[in-house]
């Protein structure tokens, strides 16, 4: 297993966290994403849309996109399980884990703060625009999940779990006031005290600067 990956890609987080909680051995290929890696014709062929994760199979397969990764992950080392079992249950916790993805995390990423800064935002501006966003998305997130659980939705770690610490990352990185959503910040505490999201933080990836 290959993993195109870039240190502080919050995308590239989640699927670590996935594979070292499945216990699927992989080799780290770094995606400087700030050199512009990411857009080399060689790289392009891998993903045409110039992004990272990408996940290269024992097979050959190439698989895109953290989201799709993740299901595939989930579909091929079930255990241990990242979804429930209930169809509901599994929408609720697909819900929320989408609240991170697709709501907060597009608006976010890089390519979007260097068009933000190549319009004549400021460095200010781009980071009150991330902290806004990363803020409306946490309330929203913070309202959907199980009040009194150790983690997100349950006694373990899952899809929503893996997607709400890396965006913690983002937030403590780019200064966004924490102290409303002290329930989130108890979850990463707990999930960060566990050797597989540990072992996934940006700081310790082999391309890390």
């Amino acid at each position: 297993m290959k993993l195109y990956s870039y240190w502080r890609s919050t995308t590239s987080y989640r699927v670590r966290i996935a594979l070292n909680l499945k216990g699927v051995a992989y080799e780290t290929i770094p995606v400087d994403l700030v050199s512009g890696a990411q857009h080399d014709a060689d790289y392009v062929a891998l993903n045409p849309g110039h992004g990272v994760p990408t996940l290269v199979t024992p097979e050959g397969q190439v698989l895109r996109q953290s989201m799709a990764i993740l299901e595939w992950l989930e579909e091929r080392h079930p255990t241990p399980a990242l979804l429930p079992q209930d169809a509901g249950a599994r929408a609720e916790v697909r819900a929320a884990a989408q609240v991170i993805a697709t709501d907060v995390h597009p608006v976010n990423n890089l390519r979007v703060v260097h068009r933000l800064r190549d319009m004549g935002h400021s460095g200010e501006e781009t980071t009150r625009w991330m902290n806004d966003w990363m803020g409306q998305g946490f309330t929203a997130f913070a309202a959907m999940i199980r009040p009194d659980t150790a983690y997100c939705f349950g006694d373990a770690p899952g899809l929503a779990d893996l997607c709400l610490v890396p965006q913690l990352y983002n937030a403590h990185r780019w200064g966004l006031d924490l102290a409303p959503f002290a329930r989130l910040t108890e979850i990463e505490t707990r999930c960060l005290a566990r050797p597989e999201f540990a072992d996934a933080r940006p700081e310790v990836q082999p391309d890390a600067t």
